[in-house]
């Protein structure tokens, strides 16, 4: 099987961030709405990019954010990619001083690769789990099976993804990567460093 990327999702702390580094991960994500409870502040996430190696994709995820607000982010912490998760337009979206890519909550009905295909310019799209009250994070999985086969994107998986069922949803979906956030926490905003190991070597088992 073709390498599947790892990106690990709502890092608030440094040891964190090195932790998953030294597993190997391709990408770290880092929460600019504060509606969320893995929300860091833009100095904080600046002080611990600060701190990593090269070759290791920084991404910055936001929620209806102004595109002034955007740039101001990036600015302070020189994040490398942006990770669109509210409602987005694609006009919007096209507006990133970053490549992009946009996230879709799926549900139940819903015309999805309709729905990708308004998003055609996105360096990648992340398919996450519909919450009428929540934008990502909530554990909650996406319908695999429903995904189309042969969209002209990449694509990020995410949505209640655990160590348990990371190969499984692999297998199901072959996504170009995958995301976990919640499924490798102590707490909300804190990984447990067994479950995020865990996690990974499933991912890399694929490969062997």
């Amino acid at each position: 099987m073709t390498s599947v990327r790892i990106k690990i999702c709502g890092i608030t702390r440094l040891e964190d961030a090195k932790r998953a580094v030294s597993l190997g991960v391709d990408a770290l994500g880092f929460v600019f709405f504060a509606g969320s409870p893995r929300y860091v502040e833009p100095v904080v996430a600046a002080d611990i990019i600060r701190e990593l190696p090269p070759f290791v994709t920084k991404v910055g995820l936001f929620v209806n954010a102004a595109t002034d607000q955007v740039k101001e982010i990036l600015e302070t912490t020189r994040i490398d990619f942006v990770q669109y998760h509210g409602d987005e337009t694609p006009s919007l979206c096209a507006e990133s001083p970053r490549a992009w890519m946009k996230a879709i909550r799926v549900k139940d009905g819903m015309d999805l690769a309709g729905e990708i295909s308004r998003y055609r310019d996105a360096s990648a799209i992340f398919l996450d789990a519909y919450d009428e009250n929540m934008y990502g994070g909530t554990g909650r999985q996406v319908d695999w099976k429903v995904i189309p086969k042969g969209l002209p994107n990449p694509v990020i998986l995410a949505g209640g993804l655990t160590a348990d069922n990371v190969e499984h949803a692999i297998n199901v979906a072959r996504p170009y990567a995958v995301d976990v956030s919640s499924g490798i926490e102590a707490s909300e905003g804190i990984k447990d460093a067994v479950k995020m190991r865990q996690f990974v070597e499933k991912v890399r088992r694929l490969e062997s």
